[in-house]
């Protein structure tokens, strides 16, 4: 859908917004309306509280008071949100002495000024000055932010609604492109379970595994445990790891758990340790076609070590080595329910979920012959890779129709286009 521009514009002085059209206002914030902080705390929070807290985040939680019950917007004032996250409330609330409220709003409509410092804001409090980000937000920001808008508040009104519908629409989109990601995921998992339990071939005679939760298995696999399918199984450097990082990008991976992914290993991105340094720690020195397990935090997750890291060295994970089988089938059966069930019934933490090398080298694996392994990766790499694809494709939907929303929004809050004739529609749709 396509909109045309107002007939006339004239100079915004304000280089970001650039020309508004002729007849609209400028003005700074503070004269459109009231701004101020809240006087409460994170720690103020309650979860079962009937009122809606906003502190910095896009998060809302929940408090027993209530300071105002108005139309406001609300910005964090600081922390991961600033500049970037804004809520728009009508009715009881209250909020952190680190947040901004505007309200009492006058010659603009709430709920388009909203949208308007939304989507612009950022351009200032994340582009506007020397940095490429602030820590927070001072107050002249905001109150000397310029804001444009029409001077009819029918005309304000029309454009807000337009774009709630219209934004509806696209967040109507974006969640099933969403719900498409999350089956796809359920799908990958489900192929994957099956091919590393039941096999390939639908026909195959099948026997009793011996292990409850595991069932049936085909006739000719066994069942071993890991420490019977890997030749070593050990675990990382785990006393002072961080006396062997080194400073030198160029020097070799020395992976951790947090970069290790389902099957991926973010060497690039990994800490560093010296040649000699990795060369002291030879039980755990990485050789291409080891599998590392994370322990800590995301027990269980395995990847397969790529040439890249050969010769460096792990902390804290666990290391099985490659041996008499296809280390990538490994990996899959590691990354099932298979191995995972049997995670969860000996990690132990609160804080971090983890497990002990004693209890994974005696989990149980269901085991097909070599040639078997090989064929099962050709295949589940064939159909993990369409199921990849597939997945990428919904997340370029998805920031393409992200990208859609925000442009829409700036556009038309700002007078670049005149949705006023499709407002109208719109709105008699509606009704």
């Amino acid at each position: 859908m396509s909109f045309p521009a107002y007939d006339d514009y004239k100079d915004s002085g304000v280089a970001w917004l650039g020309e508004i059209p002729e007849r609209w206002d400028i003005r700074r914030l503070k004269f459109v309306s009231d701004i101020q902080t809240g006087d409460k705390d994170t720690v103020d929070a309650e979860e079962s509280g009937i009122f809606p807290f906003f502190v910095r985040s896009q998060t809302v939680e929940r408090i027993s008071t209530k300071t105002f019950d108005c139309e406001a917007i609300l910005t964090a004032g600081d922390g991961v949100g600033v500049g970037k996250v804004f809520h728009y409330h009508h009715g009881p609330f209250d909020f952190h002495q680190r947040v901004y409220m505007m309200n009492n709003f006058r010659d603009v409509d709430g709920r388009f000024l909203f949208h308007y410092l939304k989507s612009n804001f950022y351009k200032v409090a994340l582009e506007g000055g020397a940095k490429s980000t602030v820590d927070s937000i001072r107050r002249p920001m905001l109150t000397d932010f310029p804001v444009s808008f029409p001077p009819c508040k029918r005309e304000q009104k029309a454009i807000s609604a337009f774009l709630d519908v219209e934004t509806a629409k696209i967040d109507g989109l974006v969640s099933e492109q969403r719900r498409l990601i999350e089956l796809l995921k359920e799908k990958r998992q489900a192929v994957i379970s099956h091919a590393v339990t039941k096999g390939l071939n639908p026909n195959v005679p099948m026997k009793p595994s011996g292990i409850p939760w595991l069932g049936d298995v085909p006739e000719h696999w066994s069942v071993k445990r890991l420490k019977h399918v890997s030749p070593f199984i050990s675990v990382g450097i785990v006393v002072n790891p961080t006396n062997y990082v080194s400073e030198d990008p160029n020097d070799l991976p020395f992976i951790y758990g947090g970069d290790i992914r389902e099957g991926v290993i973010d060497w690039a991105n990994s800490r560093r340790i010296h040649r000699d340094s990795s060369a002291t720690q030879e039980k755990t020195q990485l050789e291409t076609n080891d599998l590392l397990v994370v322990r800590v935090g995301a027990p269980g997750v395995t990847a397969v070590v790529p040439e890249e890291c050969e010769g460096g060295n792990c902390a804290s994970v666990m290391l099985m080595r490659k041996g008499d089988f296809n280390s990538h089938w490994l990996c899959y059966v590691m990354n099932t329910r298979v191995i995972r069930f049997q995670v969860e019934i000996v990690e132990y933490g609160a804080a971090q979920k983890q497990f002990n090398i004693a209890h994974a080298v005696n989990f149980w694996v269901p085991v097909p012959d070599r040639a078997e392994q090989d064929n099962l990766v050709a295949e589940l790499d064939k159909q993990i890779g369409e199921f990849d694809q597939l997945q990428s494709e919904a997340e370029r939907a998805i920031e393409l129709l992200q990208e859609r929303r925000t442009a829409l929004i700036s556009a038309a809050v700002t007078g670049k286009i005149d949705v006023r004739e499709f407002a109208t529609r719109e709105l008699a749709c509606e009704h």
